[in-house]
């Protein structure tokens, strides 16, 4: 099962309700639709900027460097020069890591 962010906006809305004095399911969802955009957007910024975005339980979000070097063309073999980069990456934290491998 994939997990979309509407699907992860409904959920909210759906706990929402337990402790939400909001009347309309509408006001409800645009609520959670700015709540998981935020939680996302900030991560994103945070990264951006070369922050490390650690959230207990779960995994870290950071960025690696990557050197300029030369690589290969797969198709013709010819040698490329690849500019240096940055991407983003995530580390799962040790509680997730045990969930999913459940044979432990």
């Amino acid at each position: 099962m994939k997990l979309k962010k509407s699907q992860l906006i409904e959920k909210l809305v759906m706990e929402m309700d337990d402790f939400a004095e909001e009347p309309n399911n509408k006001q409800k969802t645009e609520i959670a639709r700015e709540t998981v955009n935020l939680f996302f957007e900030s991560i994103k910024d945070a990264v951006k900027e070369g922050d490390r975005v650690e959230i207990r339980g779960f995994g870290s979000f950071s960025t690696k460097s990557y050197s300029e070097y030369t690589g290969r063309n797969p198709k013709t073999g010819e040698k490329v020069k690849v500019s240096p980069k940055r991407l983003p990456v995530f580390r799962p934290g040790r509680e997730l890591r045990e969930m999913v491998d459940s044979t432990k």
